[in-house]
């Protein structure tokens, strides 16, 4: 095992680890902004880790920048779609979390 599949595994483990994250925050997050939060943010990160790892164990600059260009593809379209779910959100009067939960 050399370096490189140890730093690849140890991107991948923290990509996977981020996606989790982001699940979790959607599931459990009180309301449609903070999930959008969530889902946004933290899975990109997830999958900006998960592609770099696949990129170090690519076998050409070719399908690394593929990888890339799927990440950066993906980042466009949820941000475009982060965007409309929560304009959707705000046209039929869906307020935000008040801060208080009930234990």
């Amino acid at each position: 095992m050399t370096v490189l599949n140890v730093l690849s595994a140890l991107f991948l483990l923290a990509g996977a680890g981020f996606c989790l994250a982001g699940t979790v925050g959607v599931l459990r997050f009180p309301d449609v902004y903070c999930r959008l939060h969530a889902l946004t943010k933290v899975d990109n990160l997830g999958l900006g880790l998960v592609v770099v790892g696949l990129s170090l164990e690519a076998g050409s600059w070719a399908t690394a920048l593929k990888l890339f260009l799927v990440w950066f593809l993906v980042l466009i379209s949820s941000a475009f779609t982060c965007q409309l779910i929560a304009r959707a959100a705000l046209r039929r009067g869906v307020g935000a979390w008040g801060g208080s939960r009930e234990s």
